[in-house]
């Protein structure tokens, strides 16, 4: 049988192993803790590194760091983990409004608000950081993990995001985005990027969530977004029950979602695995098919269609054999019986009526181009009272031009 790391004849020779088995629990109170640490960030200067020791930290207050410049570092995701399950006081874990920002290598666990948000900077690294519910999906649980909003050039990577009731890794009305090589699972939606432009969306592990990778665009806000790739994902079995608040945009995803676009343009879904969404491995939707249509007067630039949207050369496996929702679930059994299932591909068929060719079809700059073997789409038609459903893949057969990789500038690799 293994000795305990607190028998004092192999306290120094188990020390490290204990360590990385279960961090330390500090001594100081969340008070105390808080206090030192928010004077820390106050007290910063650019080029400052804020070294945190690997061990569990206990606060009851939010932090915030407002100074450009600055690292934020750990000992490890699963060795520096900053609790805030007893916060009494701030709306985030950790709120950062500053540029050329980096923080790596912590845990953000049990915050009451957001875990991480950084507004309005430029120059974003988040890397190698986990934010988790460790009470599993609930609709009492942060909204949002990773929150990098009205960012610019933001790269994401090696993080993980668990059991946010919105988005894990969510970047909204940002621009020039990377997010890489990050695990998001039993989240509402795993990763979203909302009215954001030039993202990639690439290497992450998307699995066990309502909806795996979300590109929307919200209609309230000033900033659309366009031109995202996601590719190179593994996007399997979000099949996770809705826990979302009751309003909020991403309440209306089903579970079962792998990939769902929503009132987003020129979008490019490639070389993925995505496997055994019960609803649908792809969702292509406007902002008249969603839980939020009419609650809010859309930005007077709002374009509520999905338009030039690039499907081609995923794996598809599985899925669309339990929809999520009664009407879906009604649908499917008409339309393909009881033991079938959808397509890889639904679109809910609404499309700009000024960008229609005489046979009624999507002008070629617009259309939602399928070039994916023997994947198929279903037009829903929900326009039309589903109507005319259209299920194939003909009036889809097309292609786009291919968007060109996000750059980051100045590059955040090192």
């Amino acid at each position: 049988m293994a000795k305990p790391c607190a028998t004092i004849a192999v306290a120094l020779l188990l020390l490290a192993a204990c360590s990385r088995d279960a961090p330390p629990e500090r001594d100081a109170g969340p008070s105390a803790f808080h206090k030192e640490l928010q004077t820390r960030f106050i007290n910063a200067k650019a080029g400052d590194v804020i070294d945190i020791p690997a061990g569990t930290y206990h606060l009851n207050r939010g932090l915030s760091l407002n100074v450009s410049g600055v690292t934020v570092r750990g000992a490890g995701m699963d060795k520096t983990i900053l609790s805030f399950k007893n916060q009494v006081q701030g709306a985030e874990g950790l709120l950062v409004n500053a540029s050329d920002f980096t923080i790596e290598d912590l845990a953000i666990e049990d915050t009451p608000g957001d875990g991480l948000k950084v507004n309005e900077g430029r120059n974003i690294v988040i890397r190698r950081v986990r934010t988790e519910w460790t009470k599993g999906p609930d609709e009492s649980n942060g909204a949002y993990g990773i929150y990098p909003v009205q960012t610019e050039n933001v790269l994401v990577e090696e993080c993980v995001a668990i059991a946010s009731s919105d988005a894990g890794i969510y970047i909204g009305q940002s621009k020039n985005i990377v997010v890489r090589n990050n695990r998001a699972e039993f989240n509402v939606a795993g990763i979203e990027i909302e009215n954001s432009f030039y993202a990639d969306v690439y290497g992450n592990t998307v699995v066990n969530n309502t909806g795996g990778i979300l590109v929307f665009n919200m209609p309230a806000l000033p900033q659309l977004g366009h031109s995202t790739r996601v590719y190179q994902n593994t996007i399997s079995d979000n099949n996770t029950r809705n826990f979302a608040a009751e309003g909020t945009a991403v309440a209306s995803v089903p579970a079962g979602s792998g990939v769902v676009v929503n009132s987003n343009d020129k979008v490019e879904i490639f070389d993925n695995d995505i496997a055994n969404n019960n609803t649908a491995n792809i969702i292509i939707t406007s902002y008249f098919a969603t839980g939020y249509f009419g609650q809010k007067e859309p930005a007077p630039n709002y374009d509520p269609y999905p338009e030039t949207i690039y499907v081609y050369g995923n794996r598809f496996s599985g899925g669309g054999a339990s929809p999520d929702g009664l009407d879906l679930k009604a649908l499917k059994a008409y339309l393909f019986g009881l033991s079938g299932h959808f397509p890889d591909i639904l679109w809910d068929g609404y499309a700009n009526p000024e960008k229609l060719d005489a046979d009624g079809k999507l002008i070629a700059s617009a259309a939602i181009c399928v070039d994916n073997g023997a994947a198929k789409v279903l037009n829903v038609d929900l326009g039309n009272d589903s109507k005319d459903v259209v299920v194939g893949d003909q009036q889809h057969a097309c292609q786009h031009s291919k968007l060109p990789a996000v750059v980051l500038a100045p590059p955040l690799d090192g």
